[in-house]
């Protein structure tokens, strides 16, 4: 077996554990006979996979009942658009903060819906940072107020989650479960899977069930969030090898424990802001004191550095380097289940490129 270090910014790279039993489950889970992609998710093989893959998501971000865990189909960038489908209305308006393109998208599907306040806006700064906390104007009654967590293309991240006044709905597709949070201090906060969680083609939405209820009601079935709560994601034929793949990974986070999770991953951050803030030849994109520990943007000298670089490193096996197409530059994605031993060898390969090329 011959596998690359896989810097993806997503779909991304799994615990090889997580694989490995995949593999194994594959044509037979457990001896039933057939596939999880086979099994009626009507049935009670597939029922335990279901059940168990939310009960210890909600375990790992501390949830209580008072909150359901939702499958849809989608990843993310439907929840740009259901969100303000089911609570923003015409004579109330939602608080946003702009800080970057992935927030800015769902800004751009809010205003499709009502009123939209940008709280603060720094998509457009360089270096590339996340507000302030005094930069933020939040608006008395807003209906809700909506956060990215960590912008994967510019490489920053929010830090300290925000006081806004109103539900407090976060996107967290590129960190959730990569550092501590606490989870309790939002409404809803979702995440498209193929990052952190599992694979790609849903999100998974954490909901309070309250707010579900609160929904509009006059809007498509499958667009209604009490749907997928009342049904338990099961209105529908869900994503069934997805759920099974986030449940497998949500075991192995488990295995993992958080806190050395946590530790792992600031450590690997470190190792490569290390080699780019002891270089002149390395500049990092984003603010210091907002610098993701998920995505690790720098820029070298020029794009025809960057092009070589990026090339030598896939040759050395180390692939998926290129920044996003809209930015340029390098990233490098080193999510939960990315090894260290990767971290390492980039490392290395950086030192000696500006050797040979500095």
């Amino acid at each position: 077996m011959s596998r690359v270090y896989n810097f993806s910014a997503g779909p991304a790279a799994l615990p090889l554990d997580v694989l490995q039993a995949a593999q194994k489950d594959l044509i037979d889970y457990k001896g039933c006979g057939m596939s999880v992609m086979e099994m009626s998710h009507r049935g009670k093989d597939y029922d335990v996979i279901h059940q168990e893959a939310i009960a210890t998501f909600k375990e790992l971000c501390g949830l209580n009942d008072d909150w359901s865990v939702c499958f849809i189909q989608g990843g993310g960038s439907m929840q740009f658009a259901m969100i303000p489908m089911n609570f923003l209305t015409k004579d109330g308006s939602a608080d946003y903060i702009n800080a970057g393109a992935w927030s800015s998208k769902a800004v751009k599907q809010a205003q499709m819906f009502g009123n939209v306040n940008v709280v603060a806006n720094c998509q457009k700064d360089i270096p590339t940072r996340m507000p302030e906390k005094d930069e933020c104007k939040w608006t008395q009654g807003a209906l809700y107020s909506h956060i990215c967590t960590n912008e994967t293309i510019s490489g920053a991240q929010l830090k300290e989650i925000p006081e806004t006044g109103s539900p407090l709905f976060a996107d967290m597709s590129s960190d959730i479960l990569s550092c501590e949070r606490d989870y309790s201090k939002f409404s809803m906060f979702y995440a498209g899977a193929q990052k952190n969680l599992g694979p790609s083609g849903m999100a998974v939405v954490a909901i309070r069930k309250e707010l579900a209820e609160k929904g509009a009601a006059t809007i498509p079935t499958m667009l209604q969030y009490r749907t997928y709560v009342d049904e338990d994601s099961l209105h529908n034929t869900p994503p069934t090898w997805a759920i099974y793949i986030f449940g497998e990974t949500m075991k192995w986070v488990k295995r993992m424990g958080k806190e050395n999770l946590f530790k792992l991953n600031d450590e690997k951050a470190q190792k490569i802001y290390n080699v780019i803030d002891a270089s002149g030849f390395y500049r990092g994109t984003a603010k210091k004191e907002f610098r993701s520990n998920m995505n690790i943007t720098w820029r070298l000298p020029s794009e025809e550095l960057e092009t070589l670089f990026v090339k030598q490193a896939a040759e050395a096996g180390m692939k998926s380097l290129k920044g996003h197409r809209s930015v340029g530059g390098i990233r490098a994605s080193i999510y939960n289940a990315f090894p260290m031993e990767g971290v390492d060898a980039l490392v290395d390969f950086m030192k000696e490129f500006e050797k040979k090329n500095g």
